[in-house]
């Protein structure tokens, strides 16, 4: 059937994009069963544990209202629990709302505090992540202290409950510093490593790689084994008493290393052009695992991720062939592999996976109603030449649905997709939010600017010194290839994305001109009161990607979107959570008001009770329907939403 592109039947709904979807993070072995991070959108985002058998089947939540399992260390958090299996099973967790670590033993009453109350003008001052194998009776974990001035340490909680009532039994580790992570204890508990970096630097830019004596005095005799300035070490993990592995971008790509400790030398075992790492925006990420001493397993590559067997002895790898387009190596009990996945099929998993017979089966996913398959996309790789010559990539979503096409002569509507971070990256996968626009004929085109993860530091560092010049420029390169290739219609290319993704949008639509209309979900605007009022963890970055303040002041007025919002020509729709401090509702406010001064169409959209980012179901669909009715006004289809009141 023939109709126009953007006004085609859609089985797919911004209440299935919402509530049936479901976060996912890490998972673990608990004996013959295991667990599983989940959240819950229709609970406002609160995220629990899930108990499953090996077959899927759900057992029961482990973790209850009101708890929310969700660190706030760096505000963007990350591996918020553990399993300690000293004796009963216990889970150790952080609790969103106090921030105070909680110990659960399996099937046995509440949660009960390990660490004391730290409220200081109603907000958490101590946060803690990272919860790792500590001294006997302990836990590591990163403490995060906002008392002061910010500083962060390697700790070791006791498990008795202690520390409570009682800071002082909280067992510092590390020297002060402005940023730790990765506390891995030796298995004879005698050694403790562990990465740091300090202002300005992003832990993709530089950090250091330290190893110390662990003593009953203390740590002692630390020294920096790997690391330094423009070297980016992540995720070091022992193989034995003597042998520490690690991820490191000395060579200019995420290669995995050995350190040997005794004759302090260092070994590369792969010297590929792939990425067997990424950016560490949240705490604990991790991308390999240990197999045994002879052996990692670990996700590499640069669009697509594969998994791989790297021998840690003799250097090499053998790749391990399975239908997904991503993975994340999670836990390993006997010849079964826990692991995070992608697929175009199936979207993010949970899965099972025999590393010897490469059988897998799912344990859960977080589509919970797959779409019908006539309503998917395919995903092309797409590559241009910015006008500096250099590649530029992409992930190509056309209009696909069964049974319709457009109707002669029409070119559809693209959407352009621009990640946030900006250190980050497009990766192909199921995504019902995807497939809600090319299964009613709108195109997504999905970019992996310069400054994008995936594809070596050379990629990542075009950025610096450049945000909102070089994202912006390749952007626009990758819509005037697909306008060029007859792809896309000229006059309906919209573009969207949140946080730093919302920055490139708005100067984008400020200093470009070939997108129509543009939707920034809580969008940077002024770069000023950001790098002035933003969270610690992001408070220098914009040194790197823009330059040091105040020093380059001029630049920083000059770049903003906020100072030049009279360039804005085409209709613009502004969504912004009302409790964001990585992205202040200021900044929404101020480009609303400026745009209403000069008449151009637009929205603002104040979502209550939202941070950065969209966590609640009714918020999500409420997002995904004025993002559809927009585009619907200004492209001029028709469609199914709530129409939204453009001033």
């Amino acid at each position: 059937m023939h109709l126009p592109f953007g006004s085609w039947p859609s089985s797919i709904t911004a209440q299935d994009v919402a509530a049936g979807t479901k976060p996912l993070g890490g998972a673990c072995f608990y004996g013959e069963r295991i667990i599983v991070q989940e959240g819950r959108p229709a609970e406002g985002g609160r995220i629990t544990l899930v108990d499953y058998d090996s077959n899927g089947q759900a057992g029961k939540q482990l973790v209850d209202a009101p708890f929310n399992v969700r660190s706030r260390v760096h505000e963007y958090g990350g591996a918020s629990w553990t399993l300690i299996e000293q004796g009963a099973a216990q889970l150790i967790f952080a609790n969103f709302s106090d921030q105070r670590v909680y110990s659960l033993t399996i099937g046995e009453g509440e949660p009960t505090p390990l660490t004391p109350e730290s409220m200081v003008d109603a907000d958490p001052a101590l946060r803690f992540a990272e919860f790792k194998r500590g001294p006997e009776g302990s836990v590591l974990a990163i403490m995060e202290d906002l008392r002061a001035e910010p500083v962060r340490h390697i700790v070791a909680i006791p498990l008795d409950g202690s520390a409570a009532q009682d800071l002082s039994n909280i067992r510092i580790l590390s020297a002060p510093a402005r940023f730790v992570a990765a506390p891995r204890l030796s298995p004879n508990g005698e050694k403790l490593t562990w990465i740091s970096w300090e202002h300005p630097n992003m832990p993709w830019d530089s950090t250091n790689l330290h190893l110390a004596e662990m003593t009953e005095a203390g740590v002692l005799n630390s020294n920096i084994i790997a690391g330094g300035e423009d070297v980016s070490v992540m995720q070091p993990e022992w193989l034995d008493d003597d042998r520490i592995a690690f991820i490191s971008d000395a060579s200019g790509w995420w290669n995995p290393y050995v350190y040997q400790d005794g004759s302090s030398r260092t070994t590369r075992l792969v010297d590929r052009p792939a990425e067997f790492a990424g950016p560490l925006w949240q705490l604990g990420t991790s991308w390999y695992l240990v197999e045994n001493p002879h052996s990692l397993l670990c996700s590499y590559g640069t669009g697509t991720k594969s998994l791989a067997r790297v021998h840690s002895v003799t250097g090499g790898l053998d790749d391990i062939s399975l239908p997904f387009t991503g993975i994340r190596p999670l836990a390993l009990k006997d010849d079964w592999l826990l692991a995070g996945t992608s697929s175009m099929t199936h979207g993010e998993q949970i899965i099972l996976i025999n590393i010897e017979t490469l059988e897998h089966r799912e344990i859960t996913r977080s589509i919970q109603s797959l779409p019908d398959p006539a309503m998917l996309p395919e995903v092309e790789e797409f590559e241009c030449k910015n006008l500096a010559g250099q590649s530029v990539h992409a992930l190509l979503y056309r209009p696909t649905q069964a049974g319709y096409a457009g109707v002669e002569d029409e070119l559809p509507p693209f959407v352009t997709f621009v990640h946030g971070g900006p250190t980050s990256q497009a990766t192909a996968t199921l995504s019902a939010a995807v497939a809600y626009y090319t299964s009613r004929g709108i195109g997504v085109i999905d970019v992996n600017y310069g400054g994008s993860t995936g594809y070596g530091r050379e990629y990542r560092n075009r950025l610096r010194g450049s945000w909102g010049v070089v994202d912006v420029a390749d952007t626009v390169a990758v819509i005037n290839a697909l306008i060029g290739q007859s792809i896309a219609d000229p006059a309906r290319i919209g573009i969207e994305g949140g946080s730093a993704g919302g920055w490139t949008v708005l100067c984008a639509l400020t200093f470009a001109d070939v997108f129509t209309a543009g939707i920034s979900r809580y969008g940077v605007s002024d770069l000023v009161g950001l790098v002035q009022h933003t969270h610690d963890f992001e408070s220098q970055y914009m040194f790197s990607l823009v330059g040091p303040y105040p020093e380059a002041a001029d630049l920083y007025e000059k770049r903003a979107p906020i100072n030049h919002v009279s360039k804005i020509s085409c209709p613009v729709l502004l969504l912004q959570g009302d409790e964001d401090k990585v992205v202040p509702p200021a900044q929404s406010q101020v480009v609303a008001d400026a745009l209403a001064a000069r008449g151009i169409k637009h929205a603002y959209i104040l979502f209550e009770g939202e941070q950065h980012g969209f966590r609640k179901s009714e918020n999500i669909v409420r997002a995904l329907e004025s993002s559809l009715a927009f585009y619907s006004q200004i492209f001029n289809f028709e469609t199914d939403v709530p129409v939204i009141e453009l001033s």
